[in-house]
């Protein structure tokens, strides 16, 4: 398992910081683990499979 930062989630997902946490109050998004006071990072394949989620969305209707 693999912890990703911010910049990482950006660049992998093309989303933007405002959208990644907007969709994350919304539920619709892989929540950040903390990983001190200001510190938080996403579990890699969490958002891969957000991803993917996305895919069958588009393929299946």
């Amino acid at each position: 398992m693999k912890l990703i930062k911010l910049t990482e989630v950006i660049e992998i997902t093309c989303l933007t910081k405002p959208t990644i946490y907007r969709m994350i109050s919304e539920g619709k998004f892989p929540k950040q683990v903390s990983l001190g006071e200001r510190a938080v990072a996403w579990v890699e394949c969490e958002i891969l499979a957000w991803i993917n989620e996305r895919i069958e969305v588009r393929d299946n209707g």
